[in-house]
C-alpha cells in the first residue's frame, strides 16, 4: 500500500467514522470545540498554545488545537508532530479527557510511526491500572480500531460487560463490525453485517426511541440479508425524521435497495430521488451523500436517474466530485464512488 493511498484510505475512515459514530454528553462538547478549532486563526492557535505552558490541563484548548491541526496534519510535518503532542500528553495524563476516543486523537500506525506505538502503549497501561473502567477500555479499543481490530473488540466487549446496561458499548462495537463494510464481499461481508446488526440490537434494547441507531441497524439488517428486518428499521426512521435530512436520506435509500432486491427497479428509482431531496445534515453537507443505490441503478443501466440524483444532492453538498461523477457516468462508466459508499 502506498503512502499516499495509505494517507487517503485513512483520512476517509476518519471521515466515515466523524460521521457515524456514536457520542456521550461530554465527548458531544469535545467533538464541538474541536470542530470549531478547525476555524482558528493562526493568532488564536498560538495563543491556545502558549497558554498551555501555564495551564497544561487545559483540555478545551488541547481539543480546539486537536481540531485545527487534525487535517494539515496530513500536509505539514509541523500540524502532524502537534497532534502527536496534544494525543500523547492526553492519552497519558488525561485519559478521562472527553476528545479521546474521537477520531481527532486517532493517530495512524504507518503515518504516525513511533508516535503511534508510543499512544499504543499509554493505552494499555492506563488499562492494566483501571481494568474495569468502562471509558478508558472504550476509549483504548477507539484508539486500536484501524489497527488491532481484534484487541479494540475485546476492550468494547470488556466495556459493555462493565457497564451492561450502557447503550454506547454495544452501538461502537456495531459501528466497529460496519466500518468497511462496502469494501468486503461474500461471507465476510454477510458476517461482519451479522454481528453489527446483533451489537446495534442489544444497544436498541437499552433506548426509548433507537435515537440515531435505527438507520444503522437498517442498513446492517440489509448487508446481513434480513430484509424484513432492514425494511422494518428503514420504515421507523422514516416514520420519525423530523427535520433530520440524514435520516430521510438514509431510510430511503435502504428502502431503495431492497426494492432493487425485488426487481422493482421503479421503486427502487423512486427512493433514490427521495434520498437526494433530503434538505441535508452537518455530516451530509460536509462529507456527502451515499452513492450504494446509485452504483446499483448504475449497474442496471440507469443513468438517467443517477444523474438527477447528483443534481439533487447538489442542493446540498457543494463538491466538484458530483460534476465528475456525472461526466464519467455520461461517458458509460460507473464511477468509484470511494468512501461514499461508507457514509
Amino acid at each position: 500500500m502506498t503512502m499516499s493511498f495509505r494517507r487517503t484510505a485513512f483520512v476517509g475512515l476518519l471521515v466515515c467514522a466523524l460521521c457515524t459514530a456514536p457520542v456521550m454528553g461530554e465527548e458531544d462538547g469535545a467533538r464541538r470545540s474541536a470542530m470549531a478549532g478547525r476555524k482558528l486563526s493562526e493568532e488564536a492557535v498560538r495563543n491556545l498554545e502558549s497558554g498551555l505552558e501555564a495551564a497544561p490541563d487545559d483540555v478545551e484548548a488541547r481539543a480546539k488545537l486537536l481540531g485545527y491541526y487534525l487535517l494539515r496534519s496530513y500536509g505539514s510535518a509541523e500540524a502532524k508532530e502537534a497532534r502527536q503532542r496534544h494525543t500523547l500528553w492526553l492519552i497519558n495524563n488525561r485519559p478521562d479527557a472527553p476528545v479521546l476516543g474521537s477520531p481527532y486523537t486517532q493517530l495512524d500506525a504507518t503515518l504516525d510511526g513511533s508516535a503511534f506505538t508510543e499512544g499504543k502503549q499509554a493505552w494499555l497501561n492506563q488499562v492494566a491500572r483501571e481494568p474495569e473502567n468502562a471509558a478508558i477500555l472504550g476509549k483504548a479499543a477507539a484508539y486500536l480500531l484501524f489497527e488491532d481490530r481484534a484487541l479494540a473488540e475485546s476492550l468494547y466487549k470488556r466495556a459493555e460487560a462493565a457497564e451492561p446496561q450502557n447503550p454506547v458499548w454495544p452501538d461502537r462495537l456495531g459501528h466497529m463490525y460496519s466500518l468497511g463494510l462496502a469494501r468486503k464481499t461474500g461471507e465476510e461481508k454477510q458476517e461482519s453485517a451479522k454481528a453489527a446488526l446483533a451489537a446495534y440490537e442489544r444497544s436498541l434494547q437499552h433506548l426509548k426511541d433507537g435515537g440515531n441507531l435505527l438507520q444503522e441497524a437498517a442498513r446492517a439488517a440489509f448487508e446481513a440479508g434480513d430484509l424484513a428486518k432492514a425494511r422494518g428499521y428503514a420504515e421507523a426512521v422514516l416514520a420519525n425524521t423530523g427535520e433530520d435530512g440524514y435520516k430521510l436520506h438514509q431510510g430511503h435509500l435502504v428502502l431503495g435497495r431492497i426494492a432493487l432486491r425485488a426487481d422493482d427497479v421503479a421503486k427502487a428509482k423512486e427512493h433514490l430521488l427521495a434520498a437526494g431531496k433530503t434538505p441535508g445534515s452537518p455530516g451530509l453537507n460536509s462529507f456527502g451523500p451515499n452513492m450504494a443505490l446509485a452504483k446499483e441503478l448504475l449497474e442496471k443501466e440507469e443513468r438517467q436517474v443517477v444523474l438527477e440524483y447528483f443534481k439533487l444532492c447538489g442542493n446540498f453538498w457543494k463538491e466538484d466530485r458530483l460534476d465528475t461523477w456525472a461526466q464519467e457516468v455520461r461517458a458509460g462508466k460507473i464511477p468509484d464512488f470511494g468512501a461514499n459508499l461508507e457514509y
